[in-house]
Parts: structure tokens; C-alpha cells; sequence
């Protein structure tokens, strides 16, 4: 299997990019297209799990749009062949001082695309950060 294919990080880099841009102006039609539309999509969030894609979705389409606005840092994308990699990365809001955010990602590419198809979202005390 070939780890870290230059293209295949650039192709996923690209899409994670639109999902960041997305998600601090609550795009909520790119933020779902970025998703896989499946029953079986997850997302474990601060204060939701949600499973499945009508779950996500409806989520998104409910969530204030308001303080949405982050940076990132420490972000590391892994490819493992063609059609699978992994997003990682830590977040920091204003709205949120002392507190550092984790996000990962799975992301699968299918014939539309490159999509979430698990992600985990956590926030912890930034004194806690190694």
C-alpha cells in the first residue's frame, strides 16, 4: 500500500480547505455535500453523536451561525492508497479562550468525490495540550 501520495494529499488538502471555509460561514449546502450522504456516516460532536446522514444534516441545519469563526493548527493529512485518508487537526475560537478543539476526519473518495465518512470533534483545556 502507498502511504502519503503527494496527489492524493493535495486532492484531500483541497477538499478539507473547502470544508474549513464551509463550516466558519455555515455553508450548510457544501458542508453536506461534504459528508457522505449514508445511513452509516458518523459524527461524534462536543455535546451530539450523530449517526447517519439525515442526523448530520439536520444538525448542521439547526446550528447557530453565530461564533462558527476558528483557526486551525497542527493539521496533518495521511493517505493510505487512493481512496482513503485521514484529517487531523487541533481548532482555537475566540468565543473559547483556554480551550483547544480536536478534529479528525475519515475521508473516503467515491465517484462524486471525497467525503466524510467518520469524524470526531472534542474540545480540552489548552493547559492539557502536549
Amino acid at each position: 500500500m502507498e502511504i502519503d501520495l503527494p496527489d492524493v494529499i493535495a486532492e484531500v488538502k483541497a477538499a478539507f480547505e473547502r470544508y474549513e471555509q464551509a463550516l466558519v460561514i455555515n455553508d450548510v449546502a457544501v458542508l453536506g455535500e461534504l459528508f457522505r450522504n449514508d445511513p452509516r456516516t458518523l459524527r461524534y460532536g462536543i455535546g451530539e453523536n450523530l449517526y447517519g446522514y439525515e442526523a448530520i444534516s439536520g444538525f448542521r441545519a439547526a446550528r447557530s451561525p453565530v461564533g462558527l469563526n476558528r483557526r486551525t493548527a497542527k493539521t496533518v493529512i495521511s493517505s493510505f492508497g487512493r481512496d482513503t485518508a485521514v484529517a487531523s487537526t487541533l481548532f482555537y475560537r475566540d468565543t473559547a479562550p483556554g480551550k483547544v478543539g480536536r478534529q479528525m476526519q475519515t475521508w473516503i473518495r467515491f465517484p462524486e468525490g471525497w467525503r466524510v465518512v467518520a469524524a470526531h470533534v472534542s474540545i480540552i483545556d489548552e493547559s492539557k495540550e502536549t
